[in-house]
């Protein structure tokens, strides 16, 4: 069976690699990206299972957000920040809200062994 697609955008490489390497761990096939552009043209040509937004990016996450709504996405959406807590919380209530399946959300800096033991509870939801 092939591995799940996990399309990933973080504007910090060295955050983005960790995620994605804790992801490979868990049996995903990561899709990394930090430009907005390049999140949408592939999640609209390759239907990632599962997608990870950073709320603080020079393009907002909350932005993404709407456009996975708008494009009925039906995966687990995890949010990883380094934002307040409780703009967190309201990003992830506004998912909700749009229909989104949302998970997390994930404060930085985080443990690799939270982070693992999230992606792999999320990995087990997934429809194969």
């Amino acid at each position: 069976m092939p591995q799940p697609r996990l399309l990933l955008i973080d504007d910090e490489p060295a955050l983005a690699e960790y995620l994605a390497n804790a992801a490979r761990s868990c049996g995903f096939d990561p899709i990394v990206t930090e430009r907005a552009e390049d999140f949408r043209a592939i999640f609209l040509k390759q239907k990632p299972e599962m997608v990870a937004l950073d709320l603080g990016m020079p393009v907002d996450g909350v932005e993404l957000t709407r456009f996975l709504a708008d494009h009925d996405y039906r995966g687990p959406v995890l949010i990883v920040s380094g934002f307040d807590r409780r703009v967190l919380e309201s990003a992830f209530r506004l998912g909700e809200a749009l229909g989104l399946n949302m998970a997390g959300p994930v404060e930085k800096p985080v443990r690799l062994e939270d982070l693992e033991e999230l992606l792999a509870k999320l990995k087990a939801t997934l429809v194969p």
